[in-house]
C-alpha cells in the first residue's frame, strides 16, 4: 500500500491524497490550493497522476480546500464515483458551482487587464456548468456504516465535528492476505463547535494521515468568547460604526448565527449586559452571501445531525439559525445599498479568508473608517488577504486600489472549526490501538513541527511531515519510496519567487507608509535621514541589479 502527498503538505489547503492498495488508486479529497500566485498557479496545472487510472475518490467535507478541484477532475476526464455523506454531497451541490462561477468571473477580471496589456488570456479552471455535472458522480452515505468498495477495500465515515457532513474515513485495504488500515482526519472539529457533535475517537489505526492546523496553538478564548464578541459588538455600534465578519459561507455563517441567536436568548446577568444586550437587539444582522444563504437552509434540512443541545433548542420551537434583526441579502442591489446606508449593523459575508466574494466590496467600504470593526472569526491561511489583515499590515490592496487598514481588527480564535493541539492531541491519545506511523498535514509548517514533537514525545509514534508530490510504502517501516521529478519542483521554486515579489512588493508599501509618516511627524533626525537614504539607495542598486541580470 502506498500513499502520495499532492496538497496540503506545509500548508493549509489544496488537501490532496493519492492511495494504492489491494490493485486500486484512490484520491482522498481533491482541494483548491487558496493564497498566493504560487497556488493559483497550482490550480491550473494539469493532475500530477493519470486521471483515467482513478477507481474511485473518498471526500472528506464539502469545504472548498478540500472539494475545490472536483468540477476540475470531471473536465479532465474522470468518471467514476466519488464517496461522501449526504450532507457533504447536498452541500457541495452548492458549492461548487458557485466555485465555478467565481472561477469565471475571476478570470473574466484578470483578463481585462491582461487584454489591455497584449497578454494571453487566461481560461477559468472550470465553470458552474462543468461543477454542475461533476455533481452526478456524488454517492451518498451515511455514518458509521461499513461500506464495501470491493471484497479487498472497505470504508466508514465517521462524524469529524468540523462542519455539517464531515468526516474522518477509515479505510480498511486487503492485500496479499494482509489487512491494513489508514485513517484520513479530513479536519478535526473543536470540540466546542456551536450546532455539531464532537468529533468521533477513532480505536484503532495501522496509519493515520492527520490534519494540523493548530498544531502550536490553543483555544484560549473558547470559554469567554460569546462575552467577547458582544463587548466587540457592542462597543463598535455605540460609537456609529459596523461590525463586518469574513466568514466562510458553510460553517461558520451559521455558527455564528447559533451564537447571537444564543444571546438574544439569553438571560441578562448585570446592567452593563443588560445595556449591552439591548444595543443587539436592537442591531440588524445581515448575511450577504447567497452561498450562505443557501447553505442555511441545507442545514435546516439537516438538523438530525446537530448535537443534544441544539437539538433541544429545535424541539422546544426555537429554531437557532433564526432571531428577531436578522436578514438575508439575496442581490447585488441589495448588498451594494449595505455600504451606502449610514445604519450601524453586523454584516457576516463570505469569503471567511477575503479571497473573492461580496466581502471584498465591504471591505473596501469599511476598513479605512476608526469607527468600524473587522472581526475574524474563522483561520486565515497565510497569503490571503485574511491574514494579512490579522497580522497587522497597515495598507492593503483591494480590486487594484491601496485601502488603508484604519478600522478595528478583532479576531476570537475560539470560534475556529479546527481543533487545536490539546484537541489533536487527544485525538491521538484516544486511540486504543495506536497507529504505527503519523503523517502530518493541512497546516503551517512551524506548527506542524512543534505537534510532531509532541506526539513524538508523548506517545512514541513515528510522525512524519512529508513534502509535495512524496510517495511514502506503508509497511511495518514506512519508507519514502519516490519524490516529484526534478523539473516539477524547479516549477515550483519558480512559482515560490513569484510570492517572494508579491510579499516584497507588500513590504515595500509598508515601509513607504511608515517612513513617509515619520518625516511628516518630524521624528527623526538628520542623522537617521541620511542613514535611511542610504540604505534605500542601495536596496535600489540591488533592484536594479537583478533587473539587469534577468532582462
Amino acid at each position: 500500500m502506498k500513499v502520495t502527498f499532492f496538497g496540503a503538505t506545509k500548508t493549509v489547503t489544496g488537501s490532496n491524497f493519492l492511495v494504492e492498495g489491494a490493485g486500486k488508486k484512490f484520491l482522498v479529497d481533491c482541494g483548491l490550493f487558496q493564497g498566493g500566485a504560487q497556488d493559483e498557479i497550482k490550480n491550473g496545472e494539469p493532475f500530477p497522476f493519470d486521471v483515467n487510472e482513478i477507481d474511485f475518490m473518498l471526500l472528506t467535507h464539502a469545504h472548498i480546500d478540500h472539494s475545490g478541484r472536483i468540477p476540475k477532475l470531471y473536465k479532465e476526464g474522470y468518471r467514476n464515483k466519488i464517496f461522501a455523506t449526504y450532507a457533504t454531497c447536498d452541500l457541495c451541490a452548492i458549492m461548487l458551482p458557485d466555485s465555478g462561477h467565481i472561477q469565471v468571473t475571476e478570470a473574466e477580471w484578470k483578463n481585462r487587464k491582461r487584454l489591455r496589456r497584449g497578454d494571453e488570456l487566461i481560461v477559468p479552471i472550470y465553470d458552474a456548468e462543468t461543477a454542475l455535472k461533476s455533481l452526478e458522480l456524488f454517492k451518498g452515505e451515511p455514518y458509521d456504516r461499513i461500506i464495501e468498495i470491493d471484497e479487498d477495500i472497505h470504508i466508514r465515515f465517521n462524524d469529524a465535528g468540523h462542519m455539517l457532513g464531515s468526516s474522518i474515513i477509515e479505510v480498511w485495504i486487503r492485500e496479499d492476505g494482509v489487512n491494513k488500515k489508514i485513517v484520513f482526519t479530513g479536519d478535526i472539529g473543536n470540540s466546542d463547535i456551536p450546532l455539531l457533535a464532537e468529533p468521533t475517537m477513532i480505536e484503532d489505526a495501522d496509519f493515520l494521515v492527520m490534519e494540523s492546523t493548530y498544531g502550536n496553538r490553543f483555544h484560549i478564548e473558547s470559554e469567554n468568547k460569546a462575552e467577547k464578541f458582544i463587548n466587540i459588538v457592542t462597543d463598535t455600534i455605540r460609537q456609529g460604526g459596523t461590525v463586518v465578519i469574513p466568514s466562510f459561507a458553510v460553517g461558520r455563517t451559521q455558527e455564528i448565527l447559533y451564537e447571537l441567536n444564543k444571546i438574544k436568548m439569553s438571560n441578562k446577568e448585570s446592567e452593563e449586559f443588560d445595556q449591552r444586550f439591548e444595543i443587539l437587539m436592537h442591531t440588524p444582522v445581515y448575511v450577504d452571501s447567497p452561498l450562505a444563504i443557501s447553505a442555511t437552509e441545507v442545514f435546516k434540512e439537516n438538523m438530525e445531525l446537530f448535537d443534544e443541545e441544539t437539538q433541544e433548542l429545535i424541539r422546544s420551537g426555537d429554531n437557532p439559525l433564526e432571531f428577531p434583526g436578522l436578514k438575508f441579502t439575496q442581490t447585488v442591489e441589495e448588498s451594494k445599498e449595505l455600504n451606502e446606508s449610514n445604519e450601524s449593523c453586523i454584516i457576516i459575508s463570505a469569503s471567511g479568508m477575503c479571497e473573492v466574494g461580496r466581502i471584498k466590496h465591504h471591505l473596501k467600504h469599511n476598513i479605512w473608517d476608526p469607527k468600524n470593526t473587522i472581526l475574524f472569526v474563522g483561520y486565515q491561511a497565510m497569503g490571503t488577504l485574511g491574514r494579512k489583515i490579522v497580522d497587522g499590515a497597515k495598507v492593503v490592496k483591494i480590486f487594484g486600489e491601496e485601502v488603508a487598514v484604519n478600522a478595528r481588527v478583532e479576531y476570537i480564535e475560539g470560534y475556529s472549526g479546527h481543533a487545536d493541539q490539546q484537541g489533536l492531541l487527544n485525538f491521538v491519545y484516544s486511540f486504543i490501538q495506536k497507529p504505527k506511523h503519523i503523517f502530518l498535514v493541512h497546516g503551517e509548517e512551524e506548527g506542524q513541527k512543534v505537534l510532531r514533537d509532541k506526539i513524538k514525545e508523548q506517545t512514541e509514534i513515528p510522525v512524519t511531515i512529508p513534502d509535495f508530490g512524496e510517495t511514502y510504502d506503508l509497511e511495518e517501516t514506512v519508507k519514502l519510496s519516490d519524490v516529484i521529478k526534478e523539473d516539477k519542483a524547479k516549477k515550483y521554486a519558480k512559482l515560490e519567487i513569484i510570492d517572494r515579489m508579491a510579499t516584497l512588493r507588500e513590504e515595500l508599501a509598508d515601509m513607504e507608509n511608515i517612513v513617509r509618516e515619520d518625516l511628516i511627524a518630524d521624528t527623526v533626525n538628520d542623522e537617521e535621514i541620511e542613514s535611511l537614504n542610504e540604505r534605500i539607495k542601495q536596496l535600489e542598486s540591488q533592484i536594479v541589479e537583478i533587473v539587469a541580470s534577468n532582462s
